[in-house]
């Protein structure tokens, strides 16, 4: 209705760059989070208004504005500002609470996303008193899931700083202490992990692990690994790095996290050569 320009990403120009609603399935609590050049040229007042008087189907639990004057086509901010409520919604896995900031990876599928971890659950088998490493662990939705199946002490890394302290405030929500979660690279951040994993889960983002990280996570020696994969690609090229070093995939099972898309979800179970799974 304003005609307001949308960010040309050749040109260069133009102010609307993103809009990023994310919704709790089991809560309701909707977060509102609009990314723009630092050129804007309405009010942000109004434009939180204009989104609180929607009718809608939940709760607006915050209405955030990201100045991003980047070449790059990401979502990523120079500076945010909360125009209403906080910069997290609430969500529910299982049994457990997550809180998910801003920029904290988190499968918008819900209902989607207990399926796939049930099946990551079963292929990691009964973990109970096992040192579990959550390797690209995000709000650390893995990790909790196998600290309450038991696990003596779960380890995950993350990048994303804030998801790392969304993580660790999940754990201390959900009543668990014996899971930790760091910030960092996993290609650094493996070398300062001092623990001897029984499991390693691994999920890393599209274009897969590192090809340094592999040797670091094959030199622990754990007798299984979950890999856990948004693009068959990147796993195949893994896969055989694994393979290469000793481990045999012992199960593979997909899920269609996203139906009517071509994405699918792959989960791997790998054991080392002579470990019964």
């Amino acid at each position: 209705e304003r005609n307001v320009a949308f960010y040309h990403r050749m040109r260069h120009d133009g102010s609307l760059r993103h809009l990023v609603v994310r919704k709790g399935k089991a809560t309701g609590e909707i977060l509102v989070h609009l990314v723009t050049t630092s050129e804007v040229p309405f009010s942000m007042e109004e434009f939180k208004n204009m989104i609180l008087a929607l009718p809608l189907q939940g709760e607006i639990c915050g209405v955030l504005h990201s100045v991003n004057d980047g070449v790059a086509d990401v979502v990523r901010s120079d500076e945010m500002t909360v125009l209403y409520g906080r910069d997290f919604f609430m969500e529910k896995l299982f049994d457990l609470e997550f809180k998910v900031s801003a920029y904290s990876f988190f499968q918008t599928n819900t209902e989607g996303a207990e399926q796939l971890y049930s099946i990551v659950r079963e292929f990691a088998g009964d973990v109970e008193n096992k040192m579990v490493f959550d390797l690209y662990c995000g709000t650390g939705t893995i990790g909790q899931i196998m600290a309450r199946a038991g696990s003596k002490k779960v380890m995950g890394i993350e990048l994303v700083e804030e998801a790392v302290v969304a993580a660790n405030e999940n754990a201390a929500r959900n009543g668990l202490t014996n899971c930790t979660f760091l910030a960092g690279d996993v290609l650094k951040m493996v070398d300062e992990l001092t623990d001897k994993p029984d499991v390693i889960i691994v999920d890393p983002p599209r274009e897969g692990i590192h090809p340094k990280a592999i040797g670091k996570i094959i030199d622990f020696g754990a007798p299984e690994i979950v890999y856990v994969s948004c693009k068959p690609t990147s796993l195949a090229r893994d896969l055989q790095e694994f393979q290469a070093a000793g481990y045999e995939v012992k199960r593979v099972r997909l899920m269609d996290m996203f139906p009517r898309t071509v994405h699918v979800e792959s989960v791997v179970l790998m054991t080392r050569c002579g470990t019964q799974a």
